[in-house]
């Protein structure tokens, strides 16, 4: 399983408790769910911003 497909099952965790929290009325748990999502948003788009700048590295030659 490759980080990618981690970050997508964090983020559909989220998805999911934030669906079950919303259903049960439990606001606090809603709060928490949204910011977990948030946060695999994120660690998503830094993934794929390096993933970005190793490819330019290759195709221009440059080092890290």
């Amino acid at each position: 399983m490759g980080l990618l497909d981690k970050l997508n099952l964090r983020q559909l965790k989220a998805r999911t408790t934030h669906h079950l929290a919303k259903s049960t009325g439990n606001r606090r748990l809603a709060a928490k769910a949204r910011t977990e999502e948030a946060e695999a948003k994120l660690l998503r788009t830094q993934d794929e911003i390096l993933e970005t700048a190793k490819e330019i590295r290759r195709e221009y030659g440059m080092r890290t």
